[in-house]
C-alpha cells in the first residue's frame, strides 16, 4: 500500500512539473545550470593545477578548497576557505584548530555544520603532524635537528596554552620517546625535576631534550624558564642524564638555550 501511495504521489508531481506555468523559467535553469558547470570547471581546474605542478602551484586558501570540496560537493567554497585563512591567521591554524572554533563556522550558505566537515579539516592536520613526528622518531637527533624543531613547531607554536614536552634519547642520540609532560595556563606551565628524571629513568633513555611553548608567540626564555631549567639540569645530572638543549617555540621563532649559552 505505502509503495503505491509514493507512485500516486510521484505522478502527480510529474504531471504538476508538466502543467503550463508551474516548470522553472528558463533564464532561472539555465542559469543554475551555467553556475553548476563554473563549479565543475573551477574544480577540475584545481585539481588539474595541483596535479601537475604540486601544492607550490596553489595558493593555500587554494589547498583548502580541495579538502572542502568533499564536504561541500555542490557549493562554492572559495569564501569559506578565504575567510578561515584569514581569521585563524594561516592553513596550518585552520587544520588544527579546536574543533569548538571550527564548528558551524559559516561563510553565506556554506558552512562547517556538521561533524564531517569539522573532522576532515582535523584528519589533514593531524595526518600531516604524524607525518612529521614518524621522520624524527628513531633516528638521531644530531643528524635531523632541523627536522626536530619543524615538528615541535608544528606541535606547539599554536596551542593557546602552555605545553612542556620532553624529548628522550637513547645512548645514540636516537630518540626514543616524544612526550608532553604537563599542560598549564596562557602564561605557566608547572614543571617539576624529580617527574623529569624519574620518566626519563622508566625509559632507559640516556639523554633528554626539554621544549615548551610561548603561545604570546615570543620565545625569550623569562627568568622563571632560566630557574627551572638550572633545577632539571642538577636533578638530571646527579642521576648520569644529560640535557642537550631546552627550546622554547614561539610562533615563527624558536630559543635554544644551548645556543644562547643558558644551558
Amino acid at each position: 500500500m505505502a509503495g503505491r501511495k509514493s507512485a500516486k504521489r510521484s505522478g502527480n508531481a510529474e504531471e504538476a512539473q508538466g502543467l503550463p506555468g508551474l516548470e522553472p523559467p528558463p533564464d532561472v535553469a539555465m542559469e543554475e545550470a551555467h553556475h553548476e558547470a563554473n563549479h565543475k570547471g573551477h574544480r577540475q581546474r584545481l585539481y588539474t593545477r595541483f596535479l601537475d605542478g604540486g601544492p607550490d602551484a596553489l595558493q593555500d586558501y587554494e589547498l583548502l578548497e580541495m579538502i572542502l570540496f568533499a564536504v561541500n560537493p555542490r557549493r562554492d567554497v572559495k569564501p569559506l576557505a578565504k575567510a578561515l585563512i584569514r581569521d585563524f591567521g594561516d592553513l596550518w591554524s585552520v587544520v588544527n584548530a579546536p574543533p569548538p572554533r571550527l564548528r558551524g563556522y559559516c561563510v553565506g550558505e556554506v558552512s562547517l555544520a556538521s561533524d564531517k566537515a569539522v573532522a576532515m579539516l582535523r584528519a589533514v592536520g593531524a595526518a600531516a603532524l604524524r607525518g612529521m613526528r614518524q621522520r624524527v622518531m628513531d633516528r638521531p637527533v644530531l643528524a635531523n635537528w632541523q627536522s626536530l624543531l619543524d615538528y615541535c613547531t608544528a606541535a606547539m607554536a599554536h596551542q593557546p596554552m602552555e605545553q612542556f614536552r620532553l624529548l628522550f634519547l637513547d645512548r645514540k642520540n636516537k630518540l626514543i620517546a616524544d612526550e608532553v609532560q604537563q599542560t598549564g595556563t596562557v602564561d605557566h606551565t608547572p614543571v617539576y625535576p624529580r617527574e623529569v628524571v624519574r620518566r626519563a629513568l622508566e625509559l632507559s633513555a640516556s639523554a633528554i631534550i626539554l621544549v615548551h611553548n610561548h603561545p604570546s608567540g615570543d620565545p625569550t626564555p623569562s627568568r622563571a624558564d632560566v630557574e627551572m631549567t638550572k633545577e632539571i639540569l642538577r636533578a638530571a645530572h646527579s642521576l648520569g642524564i644529560a640535557v642537550h638543549d631546552h627550546v622554547i617555540v614561539g610562533k615563527g621563532k624558536h630559543v635554544s638555550f644551548k645556543a644562547q649559552g643558558l644551558l
